[in-house]
């Protein structure tokens, strides 16, 4: 079946003739932005059924209802990426969140490090973020974004199955493959704009589950760390294979 040009994440479920009632913003959206009436078509995914062609069946300003026509695409879950980021000015942290959504990671973990200039965030406003990106890409999978913790806090309570890919600013040279490493859970690691403290990199040179890597031969922003970072792993060991 042709996938419809407007998407919309949903928490329904999805299935052949269901009916899909929507929420005020999704009604304003559909009705009031997009302009659609009744007979139109909407692409539709929960991050679990693939993505669904269905009918606009009622419209209102404030309500209405869709029906599934059929399955468009199947559903494509990311590889057990998560990415761990320091956040940054709001326009530069909402493009990392955007991006890692779009690159295939499973899970975003904001955290304060010791040089970091964000004290809080706003986690609805980042989630919404990963929201738009998987509906603007052709996704079906949605990715969490947690709250702001410190890297101390998450750093004790981590699971040492999941190995860390650190992006290490020390390590500016020759870009490192990951030739060796094996798939399975894993995370990655980029720092503030201030990179990390002496500390911090003592403390995470001593953890058997990281391994450090050299992101090329210069200087990166934060936000293109955290790209490129992404990029190099997935070539290797996700699913860009």
């Amino acid at each position: 079946m042709e996938r419809a040009k407007i998407r919309l994440c949903v928490e329904h479920p999805l299935g052949e003739g269901q009916a899909v009632p929507l929420n005020a913003d999704q009604a304003h959206y559909l009705f009031s932005v997009m302009r659609l009436t009744v007979g139109a078509r909407v692409a539709l995914f929960n991050g679990r059924d693939g993505e669904w062609t269905a009918e606009v069946v009622e419209a209102a300003k404030k309500a209405g209802s869709l029906r599934c026509l059929g399955q468009a695409a199947p559903q494509l879950n990311p590889p057990d990426l998560w990415l761990i980021f320091a956040p940054i000015k709001k326009e530069r942290t909402d493009f990392i969140v955007e991006k890692a959504a779009e690159l295939g990671c499973a899970k975003i973990l904001p955290v304060q490090t010791e040089f970091t200039n964000a004290s809080r965030i706003r986690q609805d406003r980042l989630q919404a973020h990963a929201l738009e990106a998987a509906e603007q890409c052709l996704g079906t999978y949605v990715p969490e974004v947690s709250d702001l913790q410190p890297l101390q806090a998450l750093l004790k309570s981590w699971d040492p199955a999941r190995r860390i890919l650190w992006g290490d600013e020390s390590l500016v040279g020759p870009a490192q493959t990951l030739a060796g490493l094996t798939p399975g859970p894993w995370a990655i690691l980029v720092g503030p704009e201030g990179g990390f403290s002496e500390a911090e990199r003592t403390q995470l040179r001593g953890l058997d589950y990281v391994t450090p890597v050299s992101l090329g031969p210069r200087i990166l922003r934060a936000d293109t760390a955290a790209c490129a970072a992404i990029t190099l792993w997935q070539s290797a060991l996700g699913d860009w294979m």
